[in-house]
């Protein structure tokens, strides 16, 4: 489109706009959260909602058991959505996709 010198009326009513910053941020941060979960379900071969070391062994055949053991912050010996997304955030497990 051609301004052609024409100046633009202001908008004077930010309401649309804010409304759909507003959507769009939480669409994102709903899509961001749900995406580790989603990752470990995929992984999660028996649904049991914990990945254990075979089942990340078999999704990411280069983590090994001591870097398992560094996700395993409670040492429970299986990862839980918060182990996961915390190891994927220290880069010690690559997001699943």
């Amino acid at each position: 489109l051609l301004n052609e010198g024409r100046k633009l009326a202001p908008l004077k009513n930010h309401k649309w706009r804010d409304t759909m910053k507003t959507t769009l941020i939480t669409l994102l941060t709903a899509a961001a959260l749900a995406a580790p979960a989603w990752a470990a379900t995929e992984a999660d071969v028996n649904a049991d909602g914990v990945m254990t070391i075979d089942e990340v062994q078999a999704a990411f055949p280069e983590v090994t058991a001591e870097a398992f053991s560094a996700m395993d912050v409670n040492a429970d010996g299986e990862l839980d959505d918060d182990e996961i997304v915390a190891a994927q955030a220290a880069g010690l497990m690559p997001p699943q996709g």
